[in-house]
Parts: structure tokens; sequence; C-alpha cells
């Protein structure tokens, strides 16, 4: 039996396993769920918790892995040159060099690597033990090579360590696209973790209830009329005004209506309006709806009352209009049947102006701008540049728009048409109208 051949062959075997090891743990631990071994470790598996605990020191985790399997690569590579120069004589250095080559990059990166990615989590769990021992073995010379390409970066990127939070948003919402499937309810939750992240960035202009459709009380008027007035709202705060509809002095809630009735003993009894109703309270219409609904939370209040720059009156917003913005229209027994938007034959859609752009990109996942406009035909006058006349017809961001009605100024409905693919990118050069049909 020739040693001096078995005994290299043996250890050129071992070293392209631990080269193979060193190449899957760097792909498992870097592709593992960080949920998942969060969860795991929060349910007490001890290998998950050294997953973390790895992941938390990058640098000395990628050092110590690199340098363990460049070593054991060099070695095997010098190992089998050694053996086949005696067999070989010079043409050794070739032969090594390809079939090192082969034999690495098959079995010890793209085989372990390959196997990695589909099985991240549980490989992860497996080498982390031993892993952390190297790591500790090695850890004085990868610091001392981490200090030296931390020098390096440093004078040739001064800012490589600077990950800001936006980062890490879009990485979120990259994982929020990929969740797909086709149940209903998953894109219903796709919406909804979209919206989510949105609250900081959509300020409650966007979705109050404008002030043209706000249903306000007279405080002056009689108290029958007062009380029909509240019987015949769908909602139970009602703002209250003064002389002027833009004059908002309190805000009624019918069951203070009620109360005050019980206590009179009359059905129409003298009810003092002014008393009973709250004090009104006034946001500007620029506050984001994380910071409202933070507001609303802390106030214990469920009605604000929205003003501009200057303090006019814009219209109301209340804490189910933002919860509807994360979960969707919420309908009870009261709500008024809106008519917004009607699906044709044809695969057009027939909507109100006023229907909002977000309420339209969330129900159908067209992705129309809302930077610029809020509503329907807001979007159209801003990106027509022009107040369109009825019959005409645009082409923007890849869908078409039809001009179906105008009252004075405003559009009031529009039939639009959505690109066969979706897409969004095709918009009109110059927004020029079309030939009206």
């Amino acid at each position: 039996m020739d040693w001096n051949l078995i005994l290299p062959l043996a250890a050129i075997l071992v070293l392209l396993v631990l080269s193979g090891l060193f190449s899957g743990s760097e792909t498992a631990l870097t592709a593992a769920s960080r949920a998942r071994m969060h969860q795991l470790a929060q349910d007490g598996d001890r290998r998950a918790e050294i997953v973390n605990r790895l992941r938390e020191s990058k640098e000395r985790l990628i050092g110590a892995i690199l340098l363990g399997n460049n070593l054991v690569n060099i070695l095997a590579s010098a190992l089998a040159t050694s053996l086949l120069i005696t067999y070989l004589g010079d043409a050794a250095v070739v032969v090594a060099t390809v079939s090192m080559t082969l034999l690495v990059l098959v079995f010890s990166e793209v085989l372990p690597k390959t196997y990695a990615i589909h099985r991240a989590d549980r490989m992860a769990l497996a080498v982390a033990p031993p892993l952390r021992v190297v790591v500790f073995l090695l850890a004085p010379v990868t610091a001392g090579i981490s200090f030296l390409v931390r020098l390096i970066l440093i004078v040739f990127a001064r800012d490589y360590r600077n990950v800001s939070m936006t980062d890490y948003v879009d990485e979120l919402r990259g994982a929020i696209e990929l969740h797909r499937g086709p149940e209903e309810d998953t894109r219903h939750e796709r919406a909804m973790l979209r919206s989510i992240l949105e609250l900081a960035d959509v300020e409650v202009s966007e979705i109050m209830t404008h002030r043209r459709n706000v249903i306000g009380i007279d405080a002056d008027q009689p108290p029958s009329g007062a009380v029909d007035a509240v019987l015949q709202s769908p909602f139970t705060r009602i703002p209250l005004w003064q002389g002027d509809p833009d004059n908002v002095v309190g805000v009624l809630h019918a069951k203070d209506v009620l109360r005050a009735l019980r206590a009179s003993g009359k059905e129409d009894g003298e009810l003092n309006l002014r008393k009973i109703s709250s004090k009104p309270w006034f946001i500007p219409d620029s506050t984001s709806l994380l910071d409202q609904l933070q507001a609303f939370r802390t106030r214990r209040e469920h009605f604000a009352l929205v003003v501009d720059e200057y303090g006019s009156l814009q219209g109301v917003v209340t804490l189910e209009d933002i919860l509807e913005e994360i979960v969707g229209e919420i309908d009870d027994e009261h709500d008024l049947p809106v008519a917004g938007v009607r699906r044709q034959p044809n695969g057009s859609y027939i909507i109100d102006g006023t229907v909002t752009l977000r309420d339209l990109n969330r129900e159908f996942e067209w992705g129309m701008p809302d930077e610029e406009a809020s509503t329907l035909a807001g979007l159209v006058l801003h990106e027509a540049r022009r107040i369109p006349e009825v019959g005409q017809t645009y082409t923007f961001f890849g869908f078409r728009f039809e001009i179906l009605r105008r009252q004075r100024n405003q559009i009031t409905a529009l039939r639009v048409t959505p690109p066969a693919d979706k897409s969004k990118d095709d918009k009109a050069p110059d927004g020029e109208a079309e030939t009206a049909e």
C-alpha cells in the first residue's frame, strides 16, 4: 500500500469538504430568514441564537469564513501540485491547476452553495455551532484583516457604513411585492402592508372628506330641525357651525343629543346645541396619517377638522378614514352607498372625478401617480394643463381618459381605459389631447 499517495489524496479530499462547508455556510448564513431565526430564538432554539449572534458581527463572520476557505483551497492546491510533480514532472503544474479548479468549482463552490440557497434556514442552524468555534479561533487574524480593510475603505469610501432607514424600508417594500398569489386575499394583504409603510408619507388632505361633502348643522336652527338633521345623517359626529358653514364652533355627537333629549323629557325639548357639543379640534392639512393616528390615540378622539395654512376649513378626517387606508373600506349599515366606479363590459371604467387616486391604485393596482393630485379629476387637470371639454380624450401613463361630464370647471365623470399590461411608463410626452370621439 502506497501511503505516499493515499495520505495526500485523503488530505486533499478532507480539504475540499472543508472548503465546501465554508462556502455553503457563507451562503446559508447570508440567505437564512432573519424573521424565522428571530422567532426560533424567541422559542428557545439555541442554534438560532448562535446564528443571530454570528450575524450581529458580519465583518468577523465573513472574515473568518473567507480566511478559512482560502486557507483550505490553497493548501489543497499545494498538496495536489506536490503530489503530481512526483508522477508527472513539469506538466504537474498545468494538470494540478485544471483539476483543482474543476474540483473546487464543482464540489466546493457550486454544489454546496446551490444546496445552501434551497435549504438556507436548515443549513444555517446546522453549521452555526461549529462555525462559532472557527470564528473564535480565527478572531485575532480576522481582527487585523478587518482593521486593514476598514482603513482602506475610510480612505476611498468614507460613507461606506452609512445605511439609512430608507434602505431598510425599500427592502421591506420589495419583500411585500414578492408576496403574490392567485388568491384575492393575497392582493388585499399586499395592499394593507403597502398602506402601513405609506402612512408617514400621506397627508390628511389626501384622504379627508372635502368640505363640499361635509354635513353640518346650524347652531341657530330650531331644536327640532337639529334633531332631524342628526337622525338623517349617517354619521355620529357632525360639525356645528354658526353664521357661516366654515365657522365651525363645535362637534355634535348623536349620543349627546339623545342624552339631552332624555334629560329634558321631551321629544323636541329646548336643546342648547353649543352646550352639548364638544370643542372642535383643528389640524393642518399637511399632517401625516401616521402623526394623526398617534394624535387620535393620545387624545382619545375620532374626529378632527382640517384647515389649510390660512386657517380656512378644508374638510374633516376621522379615525375610521385612517383605518380604511390600511385595511380598505369599512362599510356598516349606516354608510351611504357611493357610486364612484362602474366597470364596463369593454374593460373600461366610468369613474367620478372625485374618486381618489389612492383608492383606485389600491383597488386595481394601477400605479397612477398621486404626488401632484389626490383625485382622478385633479390628475387630468394637472397633466392636461387646461380645463378639458366634454368628449376630449387624453393619454397619460398608459391610461386613456375620456371626459364624460363637466359641471362648470369641475370634471365630474370620466371614462378610464387602463393599458392591457397595466404599464405606467408610457406617458404621452406633452399631454396633448387626442381626437375627441
